[in-house]
């Protein structure tokens, strides 16, 4: 597992998911229901962006958000 400590990292990873997949950040959008903008957003890490849409972005591209306690 891959550990994420900003929203920056967290969006990048989303962004390197959803290029792999070959997926537009329009079709992201759509299949999520947001705005295009939001998708740019998000995958430049900015903070504001809503916790259950970048949970759902994940989700649509494959990835697994969790936690976990520190060791």
């Amino acid at each position: 597992m891959q550990e994420v400590t900003s929203p920056a990292e967290l969006g990048a990873a989303i962004r390197e998911r959803r290029r792999g997949l070959g997926i537009t950040q329009d079709e992201l959008a759509t299949t999520i229901d947001v705005n295009r903008k939001v998708i740019g957003q998000l995958e430049n890490g900015k903070e504001t962006v809503h916790a259950g849409i970048v949970l759902r972005a994940a989700r649509a591209v494959g990835l697994i958000v969790g936690v976990e306690p520190r060791g």
